[in-house]
């Protein structure tokens, strides 16, 4: 089933972006969240594909409303759709627990720090980094780390008094070469500290250094014929350039702030707001507002600041703002970042609120071209005296060469646009010989004998590329089908531009400054004209391959769609190189191409 038409308006304005998208119903209850690397395309095809399963097709029937956020990454969308399923449980998504989350690298706060994975984020003074998407990232990380630094993994308490009294003593992983002894103080606090701090630094992206780090020690393995080691490095190497070391959305060190940033255009404005705790966006909600006077963006920022935190209930006590809003909630720290993981932030913000201020000009748009092609049909309607004003108009042409390879097309306006997804070939099988009537009589038919036996719509009016023959011939299917008289249909002869109606001789002129005739001719007919010949030309290429190629023995038909999809045409084919044939379809077809 089509999508209904205010869910249609939705689809239109929803960005090819990553995101998060939510589905509500009539009574704005949270149905859903989801995912998706490209916003547009999941979204619609809840509408547009046929649901398999029972509860899809339920949740599908109730959605009233849909909302989204924008992100930077697939990355960021996944991370930002566990927190908010977690947040708000909806009914139709499986439900997420607080204590299933996302892996984290933690360096603890210790002397001479471990380095491991962990899904809990402790305030102990610890750094963390993440969280990632994947178990097995975070692994080969901790794997990597340990064999360019050789870190204790081990749980000792190593004070340096702990130290000097020789309380400790080294363990396998010293005598193994995975760890270099601090516990008997054979790696000074100094020296482990160099490591932790470079690896710090790959976790946040400065893996330049390490790279060439790695490159030099694999071309070292391959000089020594450790072409083992040499391509263990190299997928080394290949990880960290294809490694995202930071999520735009989370940083463990932004808790409980609240985001807002203005975006306004001539009479309204849009501020979006985020919620982040714990580094991780958990709450997001974009703001329209209607300009009464010439409110500044300041003045409307702190009312909407105002609403959308005691909407939320929100208690954060930091704001990070795109404006510098002076004298503003003495208690609030209002912050306006420039760079930074504050600045990203800001920055996601107002990107949010650019699409929805995108949604409000592509809503006007579409509203200004429905109304005004409705007067175009209205007009239409009354220049041609048709009964119903004509949403669905169908076009026909023929297109012949000298009676060879004669094709038709139909194309299809719905509302006065074009709607390609009904755009029709034609292939003539019962003619022969030079015959528009005919094929024009044979078209009309199978088209409408068609559209009847699957019970699909049928147009209010057929528009026919031709003088009064052509008219009378697609007449004679409407009869047979006993359509006559329930769809309206006209001829347009192609000198003048006269339009004639079945058993009137007498054409009606229209002014050439029409919008009515504008439709008629010169979207209608050039597209039916424009989309037959591009069919025509198709045929005629495939008979000429035909005639050449396909009649080399040894050359199937998949060889030469090959050879003409690589080259262009017979003659390009045939004025190839030898050495790009051969590349293309073997030595053996080559030479039986050049014998022929």
């Amino acid at each position: 089933m089509p999508a209904p038409k205010h869910i249609e308006v939705l689809l239109k304005n929803i960005p090819q972006k990553a995101g998060v998208y939510q589905y509500y119903d009539k009574e704005d209850k949270l149905l859903y969240i989801g995912k998706a690397k490209n916003l547009k395309k999941r979204v619609s095809s809840y509408f547009t594909k046929k649901q398999e399963h029972a509860k899809t097709r339920v949740l599908v029937s109730k959605i009233e409303e849909i909302k989204y956020l924008v992100v930077s990454s697939e990355m960021d969308a996944l991370l930002l759709e566990n927190n908010l399923i977690k947040k708000h449980q909806p009914r139709y998504n499986v439900a997420l627990k607080d204590g299933k989350t996302y892996p984290w690298i933690c360096i603890k706060n210790e002397p001479f720090p471990r380095i491991f994975q962990t899904r809990h984020v402790i305030k102990d003074g610890s750094a963390y980094y993440g969280p990632y998407m994947s178990v097995r990232l975070v692994k080969t990380l901790l794997d990597f780390f340990h064999q360019l630094y050789p870190l204790r993994n081990c749980s000792l308490n190593l004070t340096e008094r702990n130290i000097k009294e020789e309380k400790l003593k080294v363990c396998l992983e010293y005598h193994i070469g995975n760890c270099l002894g601090p516990c008997e103080n054979k790696q000074s606090a100094k020296e482990y500290q160099i490591g932790i701090e470079h690896i710090k630094q790959i976790i946040k992206g400065d893996i330049k250094s390490v790279i060439q780090y790695l490159e030099a020690s694999m071309l070292d393995f391959s000089n020594k014929m450790e072409f083992e080691k040499a391509q263990s490095t190299k997928d080394k190497i290949d990880l960290l350039s294809n490694y995202q070391a930071k999520s735009t959305i989370v940083n463990p060190k932004i808790n409980n702030v609240d985001v807002f940033t203005i975006l306004s255009h001539e009479t309204t404005a849009f501020v979006n707001y985020l919620k982040i705790n714990s580094g991780a966006i958990v709450q997001a909600h974009t703001l329209e507002l209607n300009k009464k006077l010439e409110e500044t963006e300041e003045e409307l920022l702190q009312l909407a600041i105002v609403e959308l935190r005691e909407r939320h209930k929100s208690t954060s006590s930091t704001i990070y703002c795109s404006h510098y809003l002076e004298g503003f909630l003495k208690n609030l720290n209002i912050i306006v970042p420039k760079i930074g993981d504050k600045k990203k932030l800001i920055d996601l913000s107002l990107r949010n609120a650019k699409y929805m201020l995108l949604d409000l000009q592509k809503r006007k748009i579409n509203n200004l071209e429905k109304q005004d092609n409705k007067r175009i049909l209205e007009q239409l309607q009354k220049d041609l005296r048709l009964i119903n004003r004509p949403r669905h108009i169908e076009c026909f042409d023929n297109s012949n060469t000298q009676g060879t390879y004669p094709v038709a097309a139909c194309v299809v306006f719905k509302n006065a646009r074009p709607s390609k997804k009904d755009y029709r070939h034609f292939n003539i099988k019962t003619v022969v010989g030079p015959d528009d009537y005919a094929s024009m009589e044979e078209v009309v038919y199978r088209r409408y004998k068609r559209l009847l036996d699957e019970e699909q719509p049928l147009p209010e009016l057929i528009v026919v590329d031709g003088g009064k023959g052509q008219l009378s011939s697609a007449v004679k299917s409407l009869d047979k089908l006993k359509l006559r008289g329930k769809i309206a249909i006209i001829g347009i002869a192609k000198r003048l531009e006269e339009i004639y109606f079945p058993g009137d001789s007498v054409p009606l002129y229209l002014d050439k400054r029409s919008e009515s005739l504008k439709l008629i001719i010169q979207q209608l007919r050039d597209e039916a004209h424009r989309f037959g010949i591009n069919h025509h030309r198709k045929q005629r290429g495939k008979d000429s391959l035909g005639t050449s190629l396909d009649k080399i023995e040894g050359i199937g038909s998949k060889t030469v769609e090959m050879l003409i999809t690589h080259f262009g045409s017979v003659k390009k084919v045939m004025e190839a190189k030898n050495e790009e044939l051969i590349k293309l379809i073997g030595k053996s077809k080559t030479e039986k191409i050049r014998k022929s």
